[in-house]
């Protein structure tokens, strides 16, 4: 069984070890890639068909199909602004499909309060080698970003 994760957002990808966090960097909660999100407000989206098990106004979490969560963090440190200038349009325990509405954010906003507007999407707890960076370059929303398994 493979997984295909799609690009939540639009922006550049970047490996993950070039994340400004040593915990994304570092693959201590998995391994993914990370996206340079282009500036202006956007709407993130589920990359993957599952269920929202976690939705923070900074970060959500989506299980798929076999188990396979995926977290999607906007911003590094972005906790610290307490939800301000991020809009939740998830629920969590509710269904979505790749591509449904998450997070409703401005990337400008966070950079202006010095804080990285960078974007790990990571696989939970899967093993590095189960994943597969597929994407390079820029990508839009929906765009294959990587698979598991």
């Amino acid at each position: 069984m493979s997984l295909a994760v799609l690009a939540p957002c639009p922006g550049s990808v970047l490996p993950m070890d070039e994340v400004p966090d040593p915990v994304f960097a570092g693959g201590m909660v998995g391994p993914g890639v990370a996206i340079d999100p282009t500036p202006g407000e956007t709407t993130v989206v589920s990359p993957i068909a599952g269920r929202v098990v976690k939705v923070h106004p900074h970060a959500f979490v989506v299980l798929g199909e076999g188990g396979i969560g995926v977290l999607v963090h906007l911003g590094i440190d972005t906790v610290k602004l307490d939800g301000k200038g991020f809009e939740v349009l998830a629920t969590e325990k509710s269904t979505v499909e790749a591509g449904d509405p998450m997070v409703r954010w401005d990337p400008s906003a966070v950079t202006a309060d010095g804080l990285s507007p960078v974007i790990p999407v990571v696989v939970m707890e899967a093993p590095k080698d189960s994943v597969a960076v597929v994407a390079d370059g820029d990508v839009a929303p929906g765009d294959l970003l990587l698979t598991v398994g």
